[in-house]
């Protein structure tokens, strides 16, 4: 069924859309809740200046949304966490914990559903996070998690065995090399004497 949106819905259409949807969602969803309608000449035109109206909306608060971004762009949110013998942290962080510690430093008001954070962070490290203030308008910040003073000693540990773990792997990596090398010079040697021997009864 094609109908004309009167209002945005999210993952299908924006106001003044012209859709092909299920008839089913139409005569369910859409219809009794005044989403849309027919696409009659009247409803067509209504739903032009519903349009125009709620673009002049957007652009407003995409304006105000610039001048917040200004004061956040590559921002680096810092939080402690306590970290377990494994490295995992002890519960997580998640974008209310963000929200939080962003607004407490900032001073501002953001809300921590705009924060978009796909799954809670349970590991330290710092990683890019997208906070989206409007359809348009979105920046992102740097969270870093770190161990705080009591987990400090065992980020030490688990970092110093991982350096071993890796010098180890380069040194039988590099053993390994040298005796493919050695076993292909060892061939060369064998072709070498094999070709000799071939000469020399050649000139009997």
């Amino acid at each position: 069924m094609k109908v004309v949106f009167f209002e945005d819905v999210e993952g299908t259409a924006q106001v003044g859309d012209v859709k092909d949807v299920k008839n089913g969602f139409a005569r369910n969803f859409l219809l009794p809740r005044a989403l849309a309608g027919a696409p009659t000449k009247d409803n067509l035109q209504r739903a032009m200046s519903l349009a125009q109206k709620e673009a002049r909306r957007q652009e407003k608060l995409d304006a105000e949304a610039r001048k917040v971004t200004q004061g956040i762009e590559n921002y680096v949110v810092t939080l402690e966490a306590r970290v377990g013998e494994n490295g995992r942290l002890f519960g997580s962080v998640t974008n209310r914990d963000i929200a939080e510690k962003l607004n407490a430093s900032t001073g501002m008001s953001v809300d921590a559903h705009i924060i978009l954070l796909a799954e809670p962070i349970r590991e330290i490290g710092a990683r890019p996070v997208t906070i989206k203030f409007t359809r348009n308008v979105s920046v992102e910040i740097t969270v870093d998690v770190v161990p705080d003073e009591a987990s400090k000693p065992i980020v030490a540990r688990l970092m110093a065995e991982r350096e071993a773990e890796a010098a180890a792997l380069a040194k039988a990596q590099a053993a390994r090399a040298y005796a493919e090398a050695e076993a292909g010079k060892s061939a060369g040697f064998e072709a070498d004497d094999d070709d000799d021997e071939d000469e020399s009864e050649e000139a009997e």
